[in-house]
């Protein structure tokens, strides 16, 4: 009886934490569906009293914030792409290769991390400058396709691999590069998903790098066009809000599209030597 009474009040607390983290995330789709006004109405109200869609047809229609949408969804989608294919060949190279050098390279890489991402701003845009990438969506992309941290989890996660498998594959012919392609990027699924996951979350929800690189407000990301769209409407907040909305949807949905492989890679991508 003890042991039931501590599950339930486990449950218990877990469902109220569940609940405290919902209810911004509800209220702020709420909110979007409000008329004009109602937001910020006293006393505030949490259900609309009029469902209607006008703060999702102004921001696609009067602020043409589709534009902005789309220029996220491919600057998240091609990082995210390119990343995958780098962090698994580096990964794979790191883990299950022998060349010289190796583990020096590895630790070099690995003292990368400790450099704060605001302290390599200024060079790594001038090195966008110098390569005529100022202004591009290239510019944004490039830096975000190969992270130390995706190269090491990929790594890690690489030498759980059978090295009997890879060698017997080897003898019988396969080529280094049809061995990554036929076995090892099945094997990598659970890591990469969940590094894909990562990986789109931080490019789709990237608001500094993206406002330092572009300078076209055609180019500009949906998180730096609602900071615009901040200083323009603040006083609409259910339009902020159903903007808030189109950033948090599509991240969202691919979290729970891919949950299981998420916490799969997460659960078994631990320190392996």
């Amino acid at each position: 009886m003890k042991r039931a009474g501590r599950v339930t009040a486990l449950h218990l607390a877990l469902a109220a934490v569940a609940v405290a983290t919902l209810l911004p995330l509800l209220w702020m789709l709420s909110a979007s569906l409000m008329p004009a006004g109602e937001a910020s109405a006293w006393p505030p109200r949490f259900l609309p009293s009029r469902a209607t869609l006008t703060n999702y047809v102004a921001l696609f229609q009067r602020l043409n914030l589709g534009r902005c949408f789309l220029n996220s969804a491919f600057v998240a989608v091609t990082t995210t792409a390119l990343c995958l294919l780098v962090t698994s060949l580096a990964g794979y190279a790191f883990a299950k290769l022998r060349f010289a050098g190796r583990k020096r390279i590895f630790g070099a890489l690995l003292t990368a991390m400790v450099i704060p991402t605001q302290v390599a701003m200024l060079p790594l845009f001038l090195l966008m400058r110098s390569l005529g990438l100022v202004n591009t969506y290239w510019g944004v992309i490039i830096p975000g396709v190969a992270p130390v941290f995706g190269i090491f989890m990929v790594r890690q996660y690489a030498l759980s691999l059978p090295d009997d498998l890879l060698d017997a594959a080897r003898v019988d012919g396969a080529s280094e590069f049809r061995i990554y392609r036929s076995i090892v990027l099945p094997l990598l699924r659970p890591i990469l998903v969940t590094l894909g996951v990562f990986t789109f979350m931080g490019a789709w929800n990237d608001f500094m790098w993206p406002l330092i690189v572009l300078t076209d407000e055609t180019r500009y990301t949906l998180p730096v066009a609602l900071a615009n769209l901040l200083g323009e409407h603040a006083q609409d907040m259910e339009l902020m809000m159903a903007g808030s909305v189109l950033t948090v949807l599509p991240v969202l949905v691919l979290f729970l599209a891919l949950q299981r492989s998420y916490v799969e890679g997460i659960a078994m991508g631990g320190v392996k030597e």
